[in-house]
């Protein structure tokens, strides 16, 4: 994983188990889904982590107001 910006630990480590969760709940589907439903459900849980991240490390407390 990359490594997170933001500090809350408890936040980090939901956000892995749900990456974790969705790559192994995605190996059960038929394999012709691989290309579509299941990297769909991958990229989405990825994009969490990575957006959280992104978002905790900008600088401008406008940035960060909404969290």
């Amino acid at each position: 994983y990359l490594e997170s910006a933001h500090s809350r630990p408890d936040v980090d480590k939901a956000i892995k188990e749900l990456v974790l969760y969705c790559y192994k709940a995605t190996k059960s589907l038929p394999a012709e889904e691989m290309f579509a439903m299941v990297s769909q459900i991958r990229k989405a849980a990825l994009f969490v982590y990575l957006n959280i991240s992104e978002g905790c490390s900008r600088q401008s407390s406008r940035c960060t107001s909404h969290a």
